[in-house]
């Protein structure tokens, strides 16, 4: 069901004033992976950080969870084991090139890194026509109890599969990014980072609590990283969650924000106009920093 939440980050993901009929052949052109960002014109082309696979294992695997074949993204560094792991939690368009690639460079630091799609149930985001029917007919139908169980599963198959128990973490974008929150208070991984995740909304059967609420029951410390000029993410809702971090316990006060000025939603993805290289190149560096920092380090 549509609500407000979705449409603050429909705005967010939005260029400009839309009536939610924005089609994705428009928006994609400027939004959605590697080909369709060489359509959209030299800039965009040429802003799009191709990450190559050599001296990694990269590819596709199935992860069972809940009785549900889950394929997600890995990449890791060929012939080696115990290694330190990173959840990669994508935007609301899944897993897509940008979000594979991401995965790459977090391999190439040394990581296991898995990329899961967490639509597989709900449907294939790339199969509507709207951003406005990705909103309403995926990703507003899919409960964060989901996405929490098929992270775990995705956490379960790497300790099995060469990755290093009690040296996890997680990252994700938009969509993604209030789910590094959630799972901080849900999981027992020792780091997140969270880029411009929403913070705050109204709770709902399907999403009981927002980062906001569960601010005090962090397990891990959170790096979030957030656009002073974001559309979605009010610079008001920003203060709220830090007050909310520093009356937390110690994983809660460990946390940090960090707001860049000059930065919109979606600085990071180097696929869409809303890329800003300086601020996403140093928001990348904090983000290595942190994990290493906080014992998921390779």
């Amino acid at each position: 069901m549509w609500n407000k939440d979705l449409d603050a980050e429909f705005s967010s993901l939005t260029p400009g004033p839309t009536d939610g009929a924005l089609s994705r052949r428009d928006f994609v052109r400027s939004a959605l992976g590697v080909g369709f960002a060489a359509a959209a014109g030299p800039v965009v082309a040429q802003t799009a950080i191709s990450t190559p696979t050599d001296g990694l294992l990269a590819g596709d695997v199935q992860i069972e969870s809940g009785g549900q074949k889950i394929p997600v993204y890995r990449a890791q560094p060929k012939g080696k084991t115990d290694l330190p792991v990173v959840l990669v939690v994508s935007e609301i368009f899944g897993v897509h090139e940008y979000i594979a690639d991401v995965a790459r460079r977090l391999a190439h630091q040394g990581y296991l890194a898995l990329a899961p799609d967490l639509f597989v149930r709900q449907g294939d985001p790339m199969a509507y026509g709207t951003i406005a029917e990705v909103m309403s007919n995926v990703v507003s139908k899919v409960p964060d109890a989901q996405v929490l169980q098929d992270l775990d599963a995705c956490r379960d198959w790497a300790a099995a599969n060469g990755g290093k128990a009690g040296h996890v973490g997680i990252t994700g974008f938009c969509w993604g990014g209030r789910f590094v929150w959630l799972y901080c208070a849900h999981a027992p991984v020792q780091a997140g980072v969270a880029w411009y995740g929403r913070l705050v909304g109204t709770p709902s059967a399907l999403a009981p609590r927002n980062p906001v609420d569960i601010a005090k029951d962090l397990k891990a410390p959170v790096l979030g990283l957030y656009g002073g000029k974001d559309q979605g993410i009010t610079q008001e809702s920003v203060e709220q969650m830090r007050k909310a971090l520093a009356a937390g316990d110690a994983a809660a006060k460990a946390s940090e924000i960090v707001v860049y000025p000059d930065a919109g939603h979606g600085f990071h993805a180097d696929y869409r106009p809303s890329y800003n290289a300086k601020d996403a190149q140093d928001g990348w560096k904090r983000a290595l920093a942190w994990l290493r920092q906080h014992q998921v380090g390779a």
